[in-house]
């Protein structure tokens, strides 16, 4: 547990809560880009909960390589991780926080338990994938500032308008 100026901030199992939670926290987090955007992105919704699905059928696997963040018992988002390609590769996954609780360091705590995990489990190397759209800006800061570089960009994704930007660090 981290203790936060008004409250602590811990990484919990996913298998301590309900299906549904995942794909639930999901469209919250990007419930903007879904109003705003819903041409694009509103197929994600059925990506989402074929992940929340996945993870709670497979509790031993992929479901260990998920954690709710919950910040004073509150959940407040969660972060994902693959780590099939070790020692060499690690990639983060999702990697999300509720709206309301953003700017507060949480997204970047997130990152550095996923990175904490790779370490523990002697992964060379860490990947993360985001999209150059706008809504994405935070983000594309939150991993630079979390030590990541910059190592190409590519076309796809969920809006065809942007590009795709992937990031690696050294572990």
């Amino acid at each position: 547990m981290l203790k936060d100026g008004s409250g602590m901030l811990s990484f919990k199992p996913v298998t301590d809560y309900k299906r549904g939670l995942l794909a639930s926290l999901l469209h919250q987090c990007y419930a903007e880009l879904l109003l705003d955007e819903s041409s694009f992105w509103r197929q994600e919704e059925d990506k989402w909960l074929q992940f929340d699905n996945e993870v709670f059928d497979n509790p031993d696997t992929i479901g260990q390589c998920v954690f709710v963040t919950c910040f004073s018992e509150q959940k407040i988002g969660f972060g994902s991780f693959d780590p099939r390609q070790r020692p060499e590769l690690g990639i983060i996954g999702h990697n999300c926080v509720l709206p309301r609780f953003r700017g507060r360091g949480f997204g970047s705590r997130q990152i550095l338990e996923i990175l904490n995990r790779f370490r523990r489990m002697q992964i060379k190397r860490a990947k993360v994938v985001t999209s150059c759209h706008p809504f994405y800006a935070p983000a594309r800061g939150m991993y630079l500032g979390c030590g990541f570089s910059e190592t190409g960009r590519m076309i796809g994704g969920q809006d065809p308008r942007y590009e795709l930007v992937e990031y690696e660090m050294s572990l």
